[in-house]
Parts: C-alpha cells; structure tokens; sequence
C-alpha cells in the first residue's frame, strides 16, 4: 500500500483548519519584535481551510524523510527537565546529534537552535515574558536561500567546504509531556506540495533578516499527524536539503486545533531542535 492510497482508503483522520497565506504579489514580512510606529507586525494574511490531516501511525513504515520530507522514531531521552536550557544543551543536543547521524548517516550534524514551547490559551507567540506559543501557520523554517546563508552565518569559516557536500537542515520536535493531545503538529507530504506554493517570506529580527517559506493553498495537499505523542518519541522534518534531484527538500508544517480534543486536555508542552546535517563531498 503507498502513502498516497492509504491516507484516502483506510486510514483514520480528523478534518481540522489549517492557515494558508493569502495569495499576494507583495513580499510577505514579519517582525518578530515590535517593529516601528505605524508599520504592521505582520504583512502575511491567513487564509484557513478546512483539510483532511490523517492518522500516520498505521503506515509508519512507509514513511521517510528523503521521500516524504518527514518520519517518526523512538527516542528516550536523559533530560529530566527540558526548560533548563543548561540541561537541554550539556544532555539533548548530543543525544540528537548521535540520533540524526544514526538515521541520517551524516557525517556531521550541527545543532543551532532550540525552542521551548507551552500554550498558554489566547496568548500571542513572541510576546515579551510570555513563552513561545505553537505557531498555527503554514510554513517552513528555511529557504533555498537561508539554508545556505544559515551555514555561512554560524560556521563562517568552514561553510564553503560544507556547502560542496549535500547539506540538510532538519527539525527534532517531541513532546515534553505526553500523551499530547492539544495542538499538535499536522505536517505535509513534501511531494503533494509544488515549488510555486513555497512563498519566500521575511522573517525581520532585530539583527538579521531571515527568511522562511509560507505556503498557498491546493487541495491536493496530503497532511498527517501522530496522535497523542509522547515524551519518547520524536517527530523529524525536513526544512532545506540541498540536493535537488527528486528526494523531499522542504517539509510545510503547523500546529492545529485538534476537533478531537478532550476537553480540559493540558496545553500542549513541547521542544525542537534545529540541526543542520552534513554529509561529505
């Protein structure tokens, strides 16, 4: 049985909105700070749709990242507490490293960035004294162009050498506790989404400008999640992978309220990891 068939033919699924960008010919932009008198925090409009997010859990041994953009596996961490981020960085960063290269068979893999995450109910994401929020939108963390230019921002001497072998950036997400059931992460089938929907967006900090990919709309899209996660598992997606000859490169990805919710179900806590992985030339 494919991926394709399996999600239309037996798989379980619930029907959830997820937020589209708005087709626009202007550059999306968004700040993540507050930006300057009279100019908006964002210029990126939402535009939800209601789409079928299947179970994957049946068809698992389907699934890679290289042809689907994403996978699940099994990992029990040493961390005790994830929101030490002494503890996060001495403990999870080389666990995941030693874990990307077993699946991967990088050579090298290079943790850049983590982000803790706990919902609090009507909160905004990046608000001052808050704690990161699930981001409900359709997206990806990197780009053609930012993938590359991550590399030569935080490994500026070695980059150019780097950058000749293949290089992938890939996104470790799991639970901090579980089983998760509030807001979880639906992410697509890399090979449902076409180059064109990729919308090269800005992501405005107060010392760079990133750039992301926000995604249009198309009904063809296929989208899946892994109900109620737990703390030992984790979630990989494929954000940037420099080889373009057909594998999956770039994973779109959202939080979303789950119709199936129980309620008083705790808010959804979680952490991910930013890793970049290189294999040699």
């Amino acid at each position: 049985m494919s991926l394709e068939t399996a999600s239309v033919e037996v798989l379980p699924w619930v029907k959830a909105e997820l937020n589209y960008l708005v087709p626009t010919r202007e550059r999306p932009r968004t700040y993540t700070y507050d930006p300057p008198a009279g100019v908006p925090r964002s210029t990126a409009a939402n535009e939800p749709h209601i789409v079928q997010i299947s179970d994957v859990r049946p068809i698992l041994s389907e699934v890679s990242l290289d042809t689907h953009g994403f996978d699940l596996v099994p990992h029990l961490s040493a961390v005790r507490h994830f929101y030490n981020e002494q503890e996060v960085k001495a403990v999870y960063y080389p666990e995941a490293e030693q874990l990307l290269k077993d699946v991967t068979g990088a050579d090298r893999v290079f943790i850049f960035d983590n982000t803790v995450r706990r919902r609090v109910p009507g909160a905004q994401d990046r608000l001052v004294g808050q704690p990161r929020q699930p981001v409900p939108r359709v997206h990806v963390d990197h780009t053609e162009t930012s993938g590359p230019q991550r590399v030569r921002d935080l490994l500026p001497e070695q980059a150019e050498q780097l950058l000749r072998g293949r290089v992938e950036i890939i996104n470790l997400w799991r639970p901090i506790r579980g089983p998760l059931l509030d807001m979880p992460l639906a992410v697509a089938d890399a090979k449902s989404v076409k180059p064109e929907q990729l919308i090269a967006s800005d992501l405005v900090y107060q010392n760079r400008v990133g750039e992301t990919y926000s995604v249009t709309y198309d009904a063809r899209h296929r989208w899946y999640y892994v109900p109620r996660m737990e703390a030992d598992e984790v979630l990989l997606l494929k954000c940037y992978d420099s080889k373009s000859d057909g594998r999956a490169r770039f994973t779109p990805h959202t939080a979303f309220a789950d119709p199936t919710t129980p309620i008083g179900a705790p808010p959804r806590e979680s952490i991910e990891l930013r890793a970049m992985v290189f294999h040699t030339a």
